[in-house]
């Protein structure tokens, strides 16, 4: 029997896919995709060492354009490493992985530190970037209380067995005025109303598929407010006929059916340190 849905308790089921040998169910009261049953913290954590290096190194450097350019259209630049008093500003990245992203924003200026659970990738990224990792999840990092002005987070909630979890650490880590930018697939967009159980992120690795509208539901029961929401990706790449991509491509984007989301979160009633 599945767990009460872990975003409004619900226990009704809508709608079940099954991919890649897991079951996904979708709640029936507020639309949340999750696989159930979910595996265990160990195993999860397990998936991620020398291959799934391999695999993030393979591309690291296009991800790392592919997030910086969603993540601009958010508010977030490399380039705004100061605060108005001209002091470096402290980002966190949770679930850094190889570190590329990350650096680019140390690269700029800023005060980063990451979090990464994959320990063979958390090595690559202090001995390739330079940068401060902690090995581990966050809500084993220790990171300070208050301490940042930015978290970052793509393609890792959706990863997560228990968001809450995450969402609460992020909190307390961010200083009272900080911001929260995640960037996941979107279950609500076009390619996976199209494809439903053969969506390119119905996977074994992702535990919760979110919608715009979850995410944010998710985000504000926790004390966050959530400030901009950004899609894109329409037609599935390599799917025929081709010339469709480009238009619905575009469409996605204006209308907010793309299959990956950006949200940018303020963390709302603090009461860490200022920024």
């Amino acid at each position: 029997m599945s767990k009460p849905c872990p975003l409004c308790g619900g226990s009704g089921i809508r709608q079940t896919w099954i991919a890649q040998g897991v079951a996904f169910v979708r709640c029936e009261s507020c639309g949340l995709w999750r696989q159930d049953p979910q595996p265990e913290l160990e195993a999860v954590i397990a998936r991620y060492g020398d291959e799934y290096l391999a695999y993030e190194t393979a591309r690291h450097m296009e991800y790392r354009a592919i997030s910086l350019m969603s993540l601009s259209e958010a508010g977030l630049h490399p380039s705004s490493s100061t605060d108005t008093d001209g002091r470096s500003k402290a980002i966190v990245e949770i679930g850094c992985a190889t570190g590329a992203l990350l650096a680019a924003f140390k690269d700029s200026g800023w005060d980063a530190f990451g979090v990464e659970a994959g320990p063979s990738m958390a090595a690559y990224a202090r001995s390739n970037f330079g940068l401060g990792i902690a090995t581990g999840t966050i809500e084993t990092a220790g990171l300070p209380d208050g301490a940042y002005d930015v978290a970052l987070a793509t393609h890792l909630v959706e990863h997560l067995n228990d968001p809450r979890s995450f969402l609460r650490s992020v909190r307390r880590a961010l200083k009272s005025d900080g911001t929260l930018y995640l960037v996941t697939p979107n279950v609500d967009g076009f390619q996976a109303r199209l494809l439903g159980d053969r969506w390119r992120s119905a996977i074994r690795d992702h535990l919760y598929l979110f919608s715009v509208r979850t995410l944010s539901a998710l985000l504000e029961s926790e004390g966050f407010s959530v400030g901009y929401t950004g899609t894109w990706g329409g037609w599935p790449a390599g799917m025929k006929p081709s010339f469709l991509k480009k238009p619905f491509d575009r469409a996605a984007k204006r209308l907010g059916w793309g299959d990956v989301m950006v949200v940018r979160a303020r963390a709302v009633g603090m009461t860490g340190k200022g920024g």
